[in-house]
């Protein structure tokens, strides 16, 4: 009985890798667009919060003020800081999914050279001599 666990065992971890290492179909369009919004939707989240956490932050610096005021205290010199922007209503507009937007920033050549290289590198050093002897 031992034997046949161990043997369906070690037949399943065989094959669990070549599983794991399919690829899943391309997104289509819809799905695409779908994903787009999502993140326009949780980017405009995240400036909702932002716009929150300023106005928590500027009533609390009011209420600071207002209590050293309240004691007789002069109160320290506020710090200008840049006043809380709304974000507004989320509002999202899709832009078309073209094959030139998808094209990948390796395509654009700017980090290689401009041509084939002409000649070997500079450096005929091996690595043992670079490194140094010991």
């Amino acid at each position: 009985m031992f034997k046949i666990v161990a043997c369906s065992l070690a037949l399943s971890s065989m094959l669990l890798p070549g599983l794991s290492m399919a690829k899943l179909p391309a997104m289509s369009d819809e799905a695409k667009l779908k994903a787009a919004e999502a993140s326009a939707k949780s980017a405009w989240t995240d400036k909702v919060a932002g716009f929150q956490l300023c106005q928590a932050m500027d009533r609390t610096a009011e209420a600071y003020r207002r209590s050293f005021k309240s004691a007789g205290k002069d109160t320290p010199q506020p710090t200008t800081t840049l006043p809380c922007s709304d974000p507004g209503q989320f509002a999202y507009t899709p832009t078309p999914i073209t094959p030139d937007a998808q094209k990948p920033l390796e395509a654009s050549g700017a980090h290689s050279p401009p041509g084939p290289a002409q000649s070997p590198p500079s450096q005929k050093a091996t690595a043992a001599e670079i490194a140094g002897k010991k």
